[in-house]
């Protein structure tokens, strides 16, 4: 009778789980929606606070891009397309 000698998964694997680093939901500058309508939009679709918005917005006026907020990539498509269909111009990017 001859032993079977079954090979078990070592249950220590070698291969770590990576944390996902989320997503960034970038706003774009624009040269035809007002600061007040950005600020405005920003509080009613991603929940920021005033200055938070704010601060978004100014980043978004001076560099040309701005950080909306990182979060997984559901909420961000969700974000992103809620700030397009205000007629803002937003994008999504891995945030690694």
């Amino acid at each position: 009778m001859s032993t079977q000698v079954i090979n078990k998964p070592d249950t220590k694997s070698n291969t770590k789980r990576r944390h996902d680093p989320g997503y960034k939901v970038l706003l774009h500058n624009d040269s035809y929606n007002t600061m007040e309508y950005v600020v405005q939009a920003l509080m009613e679709t991603v929940s920021l606070s005033e200055p938070q918005a704010v601060s978004v917005m100014m980043e978004t006026h001076q560099t040309g891009v701005g950080l909306v907020t990182t979060c997984a990539l559901e909420h961000a498509e969700f974000y992103c397309e809620s700030l397009k269909s205000r007629g803002l111009t937003s994008t999504i990017e891995p945030a690694e």
